[in-house]
């Protein structure tokens, strides 16, 4: 059996976020002063290391580094703008 469970993020560059193994993004918004994850997981997995990137908008982001990214989403802490991305590699 699969839920969905929330995961905050801090609007930092980088950060690890444990989840089940195999767990589905489904968006990324914020919830009152906190910026989350939601994702549909199997709560009896074991956990995986995830890493996210984040970056405001206007702020350089390296391509050179063979890293591989997947946009998960964008939120605002006015007068910021952030956006999010998971390393694939």
């Amino acid at each position: 059996m699969k839920t969905i469970w929330k995961f905050p993020i801090a609007a930092v560059t980088s950060l690890r976020v444990d989840m089940p193994k195999g767990a589905e993004i489904l968006t990324l918004q914020r919830q009152g002063d906190d910026a989350c994850l939601w994702a549909i997981v199997d709560p009896n997995a074991e956990k995986k290391a995830r890493y996210f990137e984040i970056h405001g908008t206007g702020n350089p982001m390296y391509s050179d580094m063979g890293v591989e990214r997947k946009y998960i989403g964008t939120f605002q802490v006015p007068p910021f703008v952030w956006h999010v991305f998971e390393r694939i590699s």
